[in-house]
């Protein structure tokens, strides 16, 4: 059956890597089947994977009309007898374990991203952490972060290693609308995974609390941050070396220093009335100032906890950053992530670890073919239709390279 002649991996090829042993596995370990007689688990992964990808525009109906394609079944291998009804679907993904799809991508992360290169592995230890958010009609939705204009937000706060997605944090209480409490629990939880303490968290400008930093390096997580200009700072000693070349290719090195940085500490008056007082925090920081050589008048701050990158280092580190930028803008523009299928939270969660996973997949197939990101989607899903009209000529006695002829 013929394919894209110049690709190195195929569908098939990454289908076959989807771990259904760990997913029987996981079915008789979290009890995801219990009291379910259609949907179960499995189902509802293969259900949601094939949906994302073969779909512009999902919601309750088209799972309904997929469940019901013979195509599907065929090529996840389903019971032609069995149908399932949008209401079955609304109330499954309302209730089912979403822990279930989590460890499925936290299994599935950890495949693909062993098979990375050493150079690779020292290359995405730089972690991007960033949110993005989709908003609901307040009406629609019960739970979310409140919005002035009558609509809710739902923020994911999602880890991203250059490559591969690597964690998500969904969010929708409102104490979450600012970055300052987001970013950080999402770096915390993904933290637990890197024991070796290797990642460096690349973060822009919405973390800025010198107590989270602090927390960050009492916990040795390594971090890069955008810090807002001019911020009030004790400098304890300049790095730069006499004669040293400030020359960092783009940009201009002006100050590389250790620093001390101030917090604000409440404090409550005789009528019970809370201020701030600034407070010098003890633990040492590295500020790093940069300037633009084409455009002077962009200056770049950099806060950081690492002492040995150098300061282009640190610059360019950040500029990677931007990487999580694109992967946000591939997943709403290709894989519809900005359309909240169900409104409830586990829903929700269920919906962006199934999307992060399909995504998984179609990144390693752009990464494995040299594509971009949209000829990747429209490529695999190509094949995708491919492999399931091959497969029912099979199934129906013919010989498929008659038709697809190589």
């Amino acid at each position: 059956m013929a394919t894209f002649k110049d690709h190195k991996v195929s569908v098939n090829e990454l289908l076959g890597l989807i771990p259904e042993a760990f997913l029987s596995h996981l079915s008789t370990s979290t009890k995801v089947d219990y009291y379910s007689k259609v949907l179960h688990g499995k189902k509802v992964f293969y259900l949601l994977l094939y949906s994302i990808l073969d779909n512009e525009k999902l919601s309750q109906r088209t799972l309904e009309d997929t469940f019901n394609y013979s195509g599907f079944k065929t090529i996840f291998n389903l019971d032609e007898s069995e149908t399932v009804r949008r209401s079955s679907i609304s109330e499954r993904l309302s209730k089912i374990d979403s822990g279930y799809f989590k460890e499925i991508f936290e299994c599935m992360y950890n495949r693909f991203s062993e098979s990375y290169s050493q150079p690779e592995r020292d290359k995405h230890n730089l972690i991007r952490v960033d949110s993005t958010i989709v908003s609901e009609a307040a009406r629609k939705i019960k739970e979310g972060i409140d919005q002035k204009n009558g609509k809710k937000l739902i923020k994911y706060s999602v880890s991203f290693d250059g490559i591969l997605p690597a964690g998500v944090e969904v969010f929708n209480a409102q104490s979450y609308a600012s970055e300052e409490f987001a970013l950080p629990e999402a770096i915390l939880k993904q933290v637990v995974k890197d024991t070796e303490h290797r990642n460096i968290y690349i973060i822009d400008r919405g973390v800025q609390s010198t107590r989270t930093m602090k927390e960050f390096s009492e916990k040795k997580v390594k971090f890069v941050i955008r810090a807002k200009e001019n911020r009030k700072h004790e400098e304890i000693k300049s790095l730069i070396e006499t004669n040293q070349d400030l020359d960092l290719g783009d940009n201009l090195l002006i100050k590389d220093s250790i620093v001390k940085l101030y917090t604000g500490m409440p404090v409550k008056n005789k009528q019970g009335n809370v201020h701030y007082r600034q407070e010098k925090v003890e633990n040492y920081f590295r500020l790093v100032v940069v300037k633009n050589k084409k455009q002077p008048e962009k200056v770049f701050y950099f806060l950081t906890n690492d002492f040995k990158l150098t300061a282009k280092e640190v610059a360019d580190y950040y500029r990677r950053r931007w990487d999580i930028e694109v992967f946000f803008r591939f997943i709403k523009q290709e894989l519809n992530v900005s359309h909240l299928v169900s409104l409830c939270k586990n829903g929700i969660q269920v919906m962006i670890y199934m999307t992060l996973i399909v995504a998984m997949l179609v990144l390693i197939y752009k990464k494995a073919n040299n594509l971009g990101y949209k000829t990747a989607k429209r490529r695999f899903v190509l094949e995708l239709r491919e492999l399931i009209t091959g497969i029912m000529i099979v199934f129906s006695g013919g010989d498929p390279s008659k038709v697809f002829k190589t």
